[in-house]
C-alpha cells in the first residue's frame, strides 16, 4: 500500500521577532532563516521518515528545485512534482516569537496552478485501496477527490488552512479527517464551548460524515480519535517548545504511516504524539 501526498511545496522565510507585528507597526526582526515548507512537503517527508511508501505531487517554480532534492533525500518519490517556468514557488512569511509560537502569511504561487492533466498523471500509478493525502494549500482538491473516488482510493484530509473552499468540497468522499479544534468547529458550523469534550466532537463529525474516521488534535491537551470504531484519548509528551512550525504536519505523517502499517489506533496516536513533541523541541 502506498500514499500519494498531493499538496503544497513552499519556501519558508522565518523571522525571529520579539512579538508578532501589530496593525500599523514596523518591526525589526532579530534574524531571518530560509527553510523548506508547505504542508504537503512537510507531511510527505514525515510520512516517508515514518516508514510509509510515499509519493509527492504538486507544483513548484524553478526557484524551488532544492525542495525536490530534499524530498528524494527523505525517501519520497517526487517524480510527480511539476516544475513550472514563469511561476514562483509558493512561500510563507513566518514570524516566530521567543516562546516558539508562530504566525504565518502564505502566498500560493505554483501551488495554485494545478491542472487536470497533473491530477490525471498523479493518479495513473495508484491502485484501489491506496491513500491520497490532501491539505488546503493547492487549487485542485475537488478534482483530486473526484479522481480518487473513480480509482477506489481512500482520501485523508487535513483541511488546513481552513476556509470556505473546504466547506464547498464533496467532503462525503473523505475517508479520514485530521482536524484541530478550530477546523472541527468550522466544519460543524458552530462554536465549541471552552470546556468541550474532544471525543464528543469526533463523534459529531462522524455523524455528519458517516463512514469517515476522525482524528482531532487539541494542542497542549493532546489528541483524540475515532478510528475503526476504536476511541483513543492521547496525552501530549511535554517538552520545551522551541518552534511549533510543522508540529501538526509531523503528527499527520506519523499517525498515517502507522495506520497504513496496520498498527492499532492506540499505537498510531502514541507514536504521532511522540514525533510531534520531538519536532517542536528543535
Amino acid at each position: 500500500m502506498k500514499i500519494l501526498c498531493f499538496g503544497s511545496l513552499n519556501i519558508d522565510y522565518t523571522y525571529e521577532v520579539d512579538h508578532f507585528v501589530r496593525k500599523g507597526e514596523t518591526l525589526s526582526s532579530r534574524s531571518l532563516s530560509v527553510f523548506p515548507g508547505g504542508k504537503g512537503n512537510n507531511q510527505a517527508i514525515a510520512l516517508s521518515k515514518a516508514g510509509a511508501r510515499t509519493l509527492m505531487a504538486g507544483a513548484i517554480g524553478e526557484d524551488g528545485r532544492f525542495l525536490l532534492k530534499l524530498q528524494e533525500e527523505a525517501g519520497v518519490d517526487a517524480s510527480l512534482v511539476s516544475v513550472l517556468s514563469g511561476e514562483k514557488t509558493g512561500h510563507a512569511i513566518i514570524q516566530r516569537d521567543p516562546e516558539g509560537s508562530n504566525c504565518i502569511l502564505l502566498h500560493g504561487g505554483a501551488n495554485r496552478q494545478i491542472t487536470g492533466e497533473m491530477v490525471a498523471a498523479a493518479m495513473e500509478g495508484m491502485e484501489e485501496g491506496d491513500y491520497v493525502l490532501l491539505q488546503n494549500e493547492i487549487n485542485a482538491n475537488e478534482m483530486i477527490l473526484q479522481a480518487a473516488e473513480k480509482r477506489g482510493l481512500k482520501v485523508a484530509l487535513n483541511p488546513s488552512p481552513m476556509n470556505e473552499e473546504i466547506r464547498k468540497l464533496p467532503l462525503e468522499k473523505v475517508s479520514l479527517f485530521l482536524v484541530n479544534e478550530v477546523e472541527a468547529a468550522q466544519i460543524l458550523g458552530e462554536e465549541l464551548p471552552e470546556d468541550f469534550d474532544g471525543l464528543q466532537v469526533c463523534l459529531r463529525l462522524q455523524e455528519k460524515y458517516p463512514g469517515a474516521d476522525i482524528i482531532l488534535t487539541l494542542g497542549s491537551r493532546g489528541s483524540v480519535c475515532v478510528l475503526d470504531g476504536v476511541t483513543v484519548r492521547q496525552p501530549v509528551y511535554p517538552v520545551k517548545a522551541v518552534d511549533t512550525t510543522g508540529a501538526g504536519d509531523t503528527f499527520t505523517g506519523f499517525v498515517l504511516a502507522s495506520l497504513l502499517r496496520g498498527e492499532r489506533p492506540e499505537a498510531a496516536m502514541d507514536l504521532a504524539s511522540r514525533a510531534a513533541s520531538i519536532a517542536v523541541s528543535r
